[in-house]
């Protein structure tokens, strides 16, 4: 079953041409991988699915619903999170606290109703702190829990981040180079992570360069370059697809 489905989006800033006519579907269940050299149009075309920035042209539909227009907090209600390609965590804040941000998505007491220790408060604060706790567990990282978010080292940083997107009930998770900057270690550990995540229902779309990482997980992959979509379908084709290997795989950027 189509989860997002893009069509002809295109994104110029002056003359330049960022994202070219590009067309994809994301499948329910599925992890999918936007690759490419840098320059390619991934982030751009990230935030074109995410509200950050608006195409030129083209259509965006998730679940049957257009997203064009919508700012980023109303894309996040309609059930889709997104990470940075740079952790950007509350580090006077714990790691706990960080996850409980997500659940201000879809708890309805609010400030004033906390402050009034309004009738439903309590319970609803219980369940946050519950969620928040169970993907803390989840990323395993449940014994960072009361750990400040600025003491946290890089590779658990990206966790955190996760664990809070995942706070806001998504049912599409996008992420934007979640293993930058992480040792062999650590990108086991995201690889294993973002598995269990599909399991729990979760649909994820990953930008990244690691093409270890990209060829583990990934069921289709989209490559692009010079922002216009040139190779798509699973990794084993991908690997092999002679433009890929000239423009990504094989290039001076392969490890950029």
């Amino acid at each position: 079953m189509t989860m997002l489905s893009v069509r002809g989006i295109t994104r110029r800033f002056g003359g330049l041409v960022a994202v070219s006519d590009v067309s994809f579907d994301v499948y329910e269940g599925t992890i999918l991988a936007i690759i490419g050299p840098n320059g390619a149009g991934k982030s751009t075309a990230f935030n074109l699915l995410t509200g950050f920035d608006r195409p030129d042209a083209g259509t965006v539909e998730f679940e049957g619903l257009p997203l064009r227009g919508l700012k980023p907090h109303r894309i996040t209600r309609r059930g889709i999170a997104r990470t940075f390609q740079d952790a950007q965590l509350f580090d006077e804040m714990s790691v706990l606290d960080n996850v409980l941000v997500g659940t201000h998505v879809w708890t309805k007491t609010g400030f004033l109703g906390a402050a009034l220790h309004l009738p439903g408060v309590s319970r609803e604060e219980r369940l946050a702190r519950e969620q928040a706790l169970h993907l803390l567990r989840l990323v395993s990282l449940e014994d960072l829990a009361d750990s400040l978010a600025g003491d946290v080292p890089h590779g658990q940083r990206r966790l955190v981040e996760i664990a809070r997107a995942l706070a806001t009930r998504p049912r599409l998770l996008l992420l934007d180079e979640p293993a930058a900057g992480l040792n062999s270690a650590e990108t086991r550990q995201l690889a294993d992570t973002l598995r269990r995540i599909r399991d729990t229902g979760v649909t994820i779309v990953i930008v990244e360069h690691d093409m270890g990482l990209v060829m583990e997980i990934s069921d289709q992959v989209i490559v692009l370059n010079e922002g216009r979509k040139i190779a798509e379908g699973p990794p084993r084709i991908i690997q092999k697809d002679p433009a890929v290997i000239e423009a990504y795989l094989g290039g001076d950027d392969a490890d950029a």
